[in-house]
C-alpha cells in the first residue's frame, strides 16, 4: 500500500483554482498518479483534509472572511499555536466555514472521504456561521463561480449554536456535545462527502474515527 500526500489546497490548483492566486503545479489528487508514476486507476481512496473554519495566506477572493477582533481571536486560537503561514510566518486571513468552496474542492479532488480538522478551536463561540451560498448580482448560487464572479460574491450564512466547551480528549464520536455533532453533520451534508475522521487537537492521537 502506498500513501501519497498532496500539498496546499484545491483552490491553489493552476487549472481549477482561483487564478491567478495559484501555485505552480497541480494540487489535485489526480496528479499524484503522475508524480508517483502509478496508473490512475490504482488510486482507490482519496481523503480530503478540510478545516472546520476557513483560512488563507495572501491576497485574493475570500467570500466568508472575518475581520477585526473576530478574526484576531480565531487566528490566535487556531491551528497548532496560531494561524500563521508555515513558511513565511505571515498571519493567515480567517473566515467562517465556506461550504460552497469546500464542496467544489471535494468534487475536483474526487474525494471518497473527508477528514475534518481543528474542530476543537471553535469551542469558545456562542454561534457558528456556515457559508451555504453566494449572492452574485442579486442571484444566489451554491455552485463555485469563475474568478470574475467570485470577486463580486457575498456570503449567504446559516447559523448554528456553538457547544461552548472543551472537546479535546474525547475519543468517541457519540461523546461529542450534540451541537458539535450537529455542526459536523451539517457540513457533511453540504460537502456531499462522508466525514470519516474528526480531529479535536493537534496531536497525532487526537483523531476521532466515525463508524
Amino acid at each position: 500500500r502506498l500513501l501519497l500526500e498532496g500539498q496546499l489546497g484545491s483552490l491553489k490548483d493552476p487549472d481549477h483554482g482561483i487564478y491567478p492566486m495559484v501555485t505552480s503545479s497541480s494540487t489535485l489528487a489526480a496528479y499524484g498518479a503522475i508524480g508517483a508514476g502509478i496508473p490512475p486507476y490504482e488510486i482507490k481512496n482519496i481523503t480530503t483534509v478540510v478545516k472546520a473554519y476557513s483560512s488563507a495566506v495572501g491576497a485574493g477572493a475570500f467570500v466568508s472572511e472575518l475581520f477585526g477582533d473576530e478574526a484576531d481571536e480565531l487566528r490566535r486560537r487556531g491551528g497548532d499555536g496560531g494561524e500563521y503561514g508555515a513558511t513565511t510566518g505571515r498571519p493567515r486571513r480567517m473566515g467562517w466555514f465556506d461550504a460552497v468552496a469546500s464542496r467544489y474542492g471535494c468534487r475536483i479532488q474526487g474525494s471518497t472521504e473527508v477528514a475534518l480538522t481543528v474542530l476543537d478551536v471553535l469551542g469558545y463561540l456562542d454561534e457558528l456561521h456556515i457559508c451555504v451560498g453566494y449572492e452574485i448580482d442579486g442571484k444566489v448560487t451554491k455552485d463555485f463561480p469563475t474568478t470574475v464572479e467570485l470577486n463580486k460574491a457575498k456570503p449567504i450564512y446559516t447559523t448554528l449554536p456553538g457547544w461552548k466547551c472543551e472537546i479535546r480528549g474525547i475519543k468517541n464520536y457519540e461523546d461529542l456535545p450534540e451541537n458539535c455533532r450537529n455542526y459536523i453533520e451539517f457540513i457533511e451534508k453540504e460537502l456531499e462527502t462522508p466525514i470519516t475522521m474528526v480531529s479535536n487537537g493537534p496531536g497525532r492521537d487526537e483523531i476521532i474515527f466515525r463508524k
